[in-house]
Order: structure tokens, then sequence, then C-alpha cells
């Protein structure tokens, strides 16, 4: 994340934060849809999340890897709602590191969100002198790939 030199971002009063999360998402062949987009909008309508960054990035075959202006992906689907979604979280660093994660040819979204929906119990967390010590997600292959584990019993049971 951005360094201590550059400017802190506006992000309200720390201690009313939920928790901060950050997604990857990779677009083969640079194609982008826009179907998951209404669904992104609805979540900050509703107030369950809130945006703090918003970037799309391409990864030529040759490994270059370059910030994309939402304006600049074509009139498919309609981001204008995204624009100004920058709060000085992400720097270059973070942007590359994501691109590592990305196939050449490919494009990817990068969100840093607020799961605004957690506020409340993390504040009472806090105010109880707890802190979270870790955190993780589990892909749904790898939920899928555990249920279908569960459904094969070993050989010779």
């Amino acid at each position: 994340m951005s360094s201590e030199t550059e400017p802190r971002a506006d992000l309200g009063d720390i201690d009313e934060l939920g928790p901060v999360d950050y997604i990857v998402v990779e677009f083969p062949g640079n194609r982008m849809t826009g179907e998951g987009l209404p669904i992104l909008v609805d979540l900050v309508d509703r107030g369950i999340i809130r945006i703090f960054d918003f970037v799309f990035i391409r990864k030529d075959e040759d490994g270059t890897v370059t910030a994309v202006e939402l304006q600049d992906l074509g009139s498919e689907v309609d981001l204008s709602v995204f624009e100004g979604a920058a709060s000085g979280l992400l720097d270059h660093s973070d942007i590359q590191d994501a691109a590592g994660a990305l196939e050449p040819g490919n494009a990817a979204g990068i969100i840093v969100y607020e799961n605004t929906w957690a506020a409340p119990f993390a504040r009472a967390l806090r105010r109880g002198g707890a802190q979270l010590v870790a955190a993780g997600r589990i892909p749904v292959q790898a939920l899928l790939a555990s249920l279908d584990a569960l459904e094969d019993p070993p050989a010779g049971e």
C-alpha cells in the first residue's frame, strides 16, 4: 500500500472503519462483459461496501503492465459510476504485485473496498481491545474440491 510520504487518503474516522479488503479480477483476453457491475453498484448503493480504489490494468504478451483509464475501456461497459474511486491506497508496487497474478494478454480490475456491513462488529471488537491477527478467503474452487473429497471416500472404505 501507499508509502508514508504520500498524502493520506480520506477514509473517514479510522476507528469507525469496517474490514478493508482487495480483490483482483482477471479478464482473459481483455474481455470484460460488465455482467457483474450492476451487482457491484447495488452493493455500494445499499451501503454493504464502500469502494476506495478501482483500477484496471492490462498485461501485454511481453509482460508490460499498463494502467487503463475507465473511459478507455470502450462503450461496451459503462464504468463512469466508478470514476474518481482513487483513495491513494494502491501504489505502483501494489499494481505490479497484482499484475504478477495475471497471465499475459489479460486484463484485471483491482478493487479496494471497505466491508461497511461489518463496521459495527469491528468497532465493538476494537473497543474491547481485540485485534484481527489473521484473515483469509477460501476460493470457491477449493471449497468445491473439499466438498467433492468428502463425497468420495478413500479406496478401501
